[in-house]
Parts: C-alpha cells; sequence; structure tokens
C-alpha cells in the first residue's frame, strides 16, 4: 500500500538536485549513445505492493521478452524514490521503472525522465487528470501505469451488527458523523484512515477546496473552505468516532477493517487485493464517500512508467512500456493485484469483470490527482506531520503553515 499514498521517503531526488541534478544532462549536454541492435537486454524497477503485483509484473515481461526478442531483468525496489535518486547520480539507472507522482516532478525538472508521450497514438484513452499528472512543460512524460480512487469501505457484519441496512449508507457529512458515533462501541471505532493527506484531503476537495489551483501555479491551501473540511475532521476525532490507523494499532485502514477495528474505512482499490490475501473471510461492501458541501469528492492517484533519459535502450524500453500499458495488460493486473486501469477502454472491462468496484470507477469522473510540483514533497511531508496532530492543532494554523511553506517551494521551482 505504502507504493500508492502520497508518502514521500525522505532521501530523495530532490534532496540530491541541488549536487547532481538527477541527469547527466546537468554534467555534459551529452546524449547516452543509443543501443541499435535487434536483440537487447532491459533492467526494470518497480515498487510492488506484494507477491502478487511482482508476479504480474515478471510475467507480462516474460511475455513482452518472448515477443520482442529483448531480454528483461525485473527487480523490486525497497525503497524506489532513494533508490532511483542514487542511480541518477551515478548515472546507471534501469531502463523503465514506476515513478511515484510525488517525484515526479522532481526527477522531470532534473531532466532524469526521457519524454515519450508523444510516441504513443492513442494517448486519448488516459484521462485528461491522469495525463496532467505527469506533464511537465507542456509535454506527457510517461504513460500512468494503473490509477487508484478513494472509496468508502465498510465491514457488513459490523455496520448489520449496529442495526443499520443499506438505507442507511451516509451520503453527507452529517449521515457519516451520525453513522461513525453508532458504530462506534468497546473496541470498535465508526471510521478509521491514516492521518495524512492523501486521505483526509478528500473532506478538503468536497468542501470545495483544495492546496493549490488547477494549474499548480498557485496556493489556495488557506481558504475557508478547507478549515471547514479540517474542523469536520477535527470534531470527528474529538468524538472518538473516528480515529487514525496507528492510534488502533493498525498500519492502514484495510488493516483496521479486517481485524475489526474499524467500522468503515477510506481506502483506494488496492483494498480489493489486501482484503483477499489477509482477511478473506470478512464481508464488506464499498459504496461512494459522503458528498460535502460542495458535493462529491474524492482523490485520484498514480505512477508512471518512467523512461530513463540516461538510458542507452530508449526505443525499447518505450516498446516495453507501451506493451505493459495495453489495455489487455492492464486488466490483467486488474485481475491480479486490484489496480484499477488507467485506460478508460480499459476500465469499461474492468468495472464490467468487478461490479464490487463500482464506487471507485465512478469516482474517476470527478477525482482530484495529486500535486505534483518540484520540491513540494517535502512540504507535503510535513503537512502530514501536522495533519497527524488535528485532534489538538488549530486547523487554520496548519492551513496558514501549508500555504507558506507551499509558496516558498512554487517560488523556488520558478
Amino acid at each position: 500500500m505504502v507504493n500508492r499514498t502520497a508518502a514521500a521517503a525522505l532521501v530523495t531526488c530532490a534532496a540530491l538536485l541541488t549536487v547532481t541534478g538527477c541527469s547527466s544532462g546537468f554534467d555534459s549536454g551529452k546524449k547516452t549513445e543509443q543501443d541499435s541492435s535487434t536483440k537487447q537486454h532491459l533492467t526494470v524497477l518497480i515498487a510492488s505492493s506484494g507477491d502478487a503485483e511482482t508476479k504480474a509484473v515478471k510475467d507480462a515481461a516474460a511475455a513482452y521478452a518472448k515477443e520482442s526478442g529483448n531480454t528483461l531483468t525485473v527487480d523490486v525496489a525497497k525503497d524506489i524514490n532513494q533508490q532511483l535518486a542514487q542511480s541518477f547520480a551515478g548515472h546507471k539507472p534501469p531502463d523503465a521503472f514506476y515513478v511515484n507522482s510525488d517525484q515526479f516532478a522532481n526527477y522531470a525538472k532534473g531532466g532524469s525522465l526521457h519524454a515519450y508521450g508523444d510516441q504513443v497514438e492513442d494517448v486519448d484513452d488516459f484521462s485528461e487528470q491522469l495525463r496532467a499528472s505527469f506533464t511537465y512543460d507542456g509535454k506527457l512524460v510517461c504513460l500512468p501505469k494503473d490509477t487508484s480512487t478513494l472509496a468508502l469501505a465498510i465491514n457488513t457484519d459490523l455496520w448489520k451488527g449496529a442495526g443499520l441496512t443499506a438505507k442507511d449508507y451516509p451520503t453527507t457529512w452529517a449521515q457519516l458523523k451520525a453513522v461513525a458515533a453508532k458504530l462506534t462501541s468497546g473496541k470498535v471505532t465508526g471510521l478509521v484512515t491514516n492521518g495524512e493527506y492523501a486521505r483526509v484531503g478528500v473532506f478538503m476537495k468536497e468542501a470545495g477546496g483544495w492546496i493549490t489551483d488547477a494549474d499548480q501555479t498557485k496556493m489556495t491551501a488557506d481558504s475557508a473552505q478547507n478549515a471547514e473540511a479540517l474542523a469536520y475532521v477535527q470534531s470527528l476525532l474529538k468524538s472518538g468516532s473516528m480515529k487514525y490507523a496507528n492510534q488502533v494499532d493498525a498500519n492502514w485502514g484495510g488493516e483496521a477493517l479486517g481485524k475489526g477495528k474499524a467500522a468503515m474505512t477510506i481506502e483506494g482499490n488496492w483494498l480489493t487485493g489486501g482484503m483477499k490475501a489477509d482477511y478473506p473471510d470478512v464481508k464488506y461492501t464499498v459504496v461512494p464517500l459522503p458528498a460535502g458541501p460542495s458535493g462529491k469528492g474524492t482523490l485520484a492517484f498514480s505512477q508512471c512508467w518512467g523512461v530513463a533519459e540516461d538510458s542507452s535502450h530508449q526505443a525499447a524500453a518505450v516498446d516495453l512500456v507501451k506493451y505493459l500499458t495495453t489495455s489487455a495488460q492492464q486488466v490483467k493486473n486488474a485481475d491480479a493485484f486490484g489496480v484499477m486501469p488507467s485506460r478508460t477502454s480499459a476500465q469499461a472491462e474492468y468495472a464490467k469483470q468487478n461490479p464490487s468496484a463500482k464506487a471507485w470507477v465512478d469516482a474517476s469522473a470527478y477525482a482530484q490527482g495529486p500535486v505534483t510540483i518540484a520540491g513540494f514533497d517535502k512540504v507535503l511531508t510535513q503537512f502530514n506531520t501536522d495533519l497527524a496532530a488535528l485532534n489538538t492543532a488549530d486547523p487554520k494554523k496548519i492551513l496558514a503553515d501549508l500555504q507558506r511553506n507551499g509558496e516558498q517551494a512554487l517560488t523556488k521551482g520558478e
């Protein structure tokens, strides 16, 4: 689950930008000589959510190797942000690799990524929001490998045990507060989720606010809408009907739901794979997040398939990425480890095969993408630290600090 949240590693390319630029281009400006042989060996680095994802990627890589004649080595990173930063600095990066959205702009600004979006004929099959997340200086740099949105997952047995039915699924903040209170009893907390902007941020969106404007050129954090959102979450935390996952000795919302510590959680469609693997006997249902003062809202997450600017196998790597992001392969991945296809055409097939995922699929239409600004990962890390103390902190101060820190990051990025 870690690679699908906005939590950033402290040792990243951003920390090395001033030293290395994360690209040989900062040293010599020379282009890496390209391998033109018919059979090439490609190295691939991924950040896997578990055995199922690792197997799916390796199986796809083996199928591509058989079809293309190229050979591949797929490695699983322990800390992909750190490992990529070090490989860029040493000018020995993998040919293709996962790129987290929170680090994308850092790598793109440093010249580490080969922009290949203009080589993809059917690029419009990826939603505008997803393409925007991986566009830098007007160029689509890399293709989103999949996508995820957030929805409300409910432990069915705990829900029924509280005398609630499908008619009680919350559709407003007031209703969410009411059912969370009713479900909180003994060792069970009504709503449990991670205390980070990648979860709490949904309330900001539903209140009509967000961290930046749509173009990510202006900070909009210190607003009445965002203050209303954090005040609402704070009221749930103070009442005890909402807790963060670490407060109930869980690593994430899915674990809290599976262990019966949470009656509800806010999680993405990766929950499917996690519950199937760790809590196969726990019954749950997934419904849209309740609408806020400004209507429906959710967050979208993705990673892209990066190709290294320093790679001597760029053409082959792009060919590999095209293979890995076909509709057929994305549907296979969805079945294997619970991700949602990033291709619109593949999402239709995914929804057909997974009717229980309807809330996640439908949420793509109104989802807010992540903040992807060079150097902004440190700002978000501090924001997450502040949100962890939201129960006793001043929401307005948290937002004022976020506004100030964000403006400083924007100024440095100019």
